[in-house]
């Protein structure tokens, strides 16, 4: 059963007396957690665990400690290992995280938990803890300055032989787990199971060490590498039939893993054959960077030391306060000019007015951005002009309102470098889609309220 929080435990709060005082800016986010609209809304997320998980079972970890924890672990980008740990320590976490004398939930049972909050609810949650701003007078949404950046996926750098020897590696694997299941039920041939983990490995270094001599050096190894890897999907639909008379709990989740993973190696073997034998050159849409994550997404945003990038494209509205009023996780192809729009429209739905001010970087501008603002009724609008400009664009550009904005516009990367450096933008952990929505929208959702708690805490 849900339960919603502990009571109060009056000798732990006595107690507490003897420990040291909260930080003034976690005091200030301890109160702001205090909101019921933020509570309900985890909480309706958290009651979808089970059909009846609000009517029975045993007491569950109460929603008030779940959020707590969470928020505690994307704070100090802590583990959740580690965030269990220090929780139990310490008696200033214990109340800020409500547990008092209670026991911590350990670190699987919080991921649990976890994952059942949806990134719809968080997207809610950011603009519920913007309202909350907006009434403790930490921003008016008087200014907009809107960028975008790349959330990186945890995957190493992509090449098709290291794809290729992933797909035998993890074929090999849960073939090999199924032989003791399939012992009995099925007569395959030993063949069948044989493990080419090796063979793959091996033939993707060689590869490598022979890319740096042309294409034509690899040819060869390439053949080797995709009869292996067609061997072994040929073995994981034998092993994916022959599961389906296995009764045991196990051999259906192995089976899902093979149905899951077969068409991804499936998809690396068609795009290298393609790369490698037709000297095609294979559209990025039509790519797998991961067999993990497939649903990373290649960037090219021009940038000097990074031209290539693997994840998902993160677009980013900050008002003056250092508040991110509103995220949105681009789809794969989306062109910076056509955010614009979309991030006016949000600002005068979250504070029901047009900012006074708007900046963008190069890549927004056009003409009819500029006067979408205008017709909104933005009175600074700062859209600097890529290439050529007339003799009246520079004059507009030179103007010292225009020129200050843009100094103030560039701002907007500190609080990316913030995010990325002490909130976990810098590299997503969930190899799901829904898992690196869920990532993001947390980590901003936590620097929203460290951003709180320090002006608060500071005056």
């Amino acid at each position: 059963m849900l339960q919603d929080r502990h009571e109060i435990d009056k000798f732990f709060m006595d107690i507490q007396t003897l420990a040291s005082a909260m930080d003034p800016e976690l005091t200030q986010i301890d109160a702001i957690l205090e909101d019921d609209m933020i509570f309900q809304l985890v909480k309706h997320d958290l009651a979808r665990r089970y059909p009846q998980t609000l009517q029975t079972g045993r007491p569950s970890t109460p929603v008030e400690v779940i959020l707590r924890m969470l928020v505690v672990r994307r704070l100090y980008r802590w583990s959740y290992e580690a965030t269990e740990r220090h929780v139990s320590d310490s008696l200033v976490l214990r109340r800020f995280c409500r547990a008092y004398f209670e026991s911590v939930p350990d670190d699987t049972t919080l991921i649990r938990w976890a994952e059942q909050i949806r990134p719809e609810t968080l997207e809610m949650l950011n603009r519920r803890v913007t309202a909350i701003a907006t009434e403790l007078k930490v921003t008016q949404g008087r200014k907009l300055r809107t960028d975008g950046t790349v959330v990186e996926a945890n995957i190493h750098r992509p090449s098709d032989s290291t794809l290729l020897a992933d797909s035998v590696r993890v074929l090999s694997r849960t073939i090999k787990r199924a032989r003791g299941l399939l012992q009995g039920v099925a007569q395959l041939p030993k063949a069948v199971f044989r493990d080419r983990t090796r063979s793959a490995k091996r033939a993707a270094q060689q590869i490598s060490q022979k890319a740096r001599h042309g294409l034509s050096e690899t040819k060869q190894t390439y053949r080797y590498l995709v009869t292996i890897v067609k061997s072994t999907v040929r073995q994981a639909r034998q092993v994916c039939v022959a599961l389906e008379a296995a009764p045991s709990s196990l051999a259906q989740t192995l089976q899902e893993t093979l149905q899951t993973f077969l068409p991804r190696a499936e998809q690396v073997l068609a795009q290298t054959v393609r790369r490698v034998f037709w000297d095609e050159s294979v559209p990025a849409a039509q790519k797998i960077v991961s067999i993990f994550e497939p649903h990373t997404d290649i960037v090219k945003r021009g940038k000097v030391n990074r031209e290539v990038e693997f994840g998902h494209k993160v677009w980013l509205d900050e008002v003056e306060g250092g508040i991110i009023s509103h995220y949105r996780i681009l789809d794969d192809g989306a062109a910076d000019c056509q955010q614009w729009q979309p991030s006016l429209d949000h600002h005068v739905q979250q504070f029901g007015h047009p900012p006074r001010q708007a900046s963008a970087d190069r890549g927004v501008y056009s003409a009819a951005n500029e006067a979408y603002a205008a017709k909104l009724g933005v009175q600074r609008i700062v859209l600097p002009k890529a290439g050529a400009k007339s003799t009246e664009r520079r004059q507009h550009e030179h103007q010292p309102w225009f020129r200050r904005i843009r100094r103030w516009h560039a701002g907007v990367e500190g609080r990316i470098s913030v995010l990325k450096r002490k909130h976990g933008l810098d590299r997503c952990l969930d190899r799901r889609e829904e898992g690196f929505a869920r990532w993001v929208g947390l980590g901003i959702i936590v620097a929203n309220l460290a951003v709180m708690g320090r002006a608060l805490a500071h005056g």
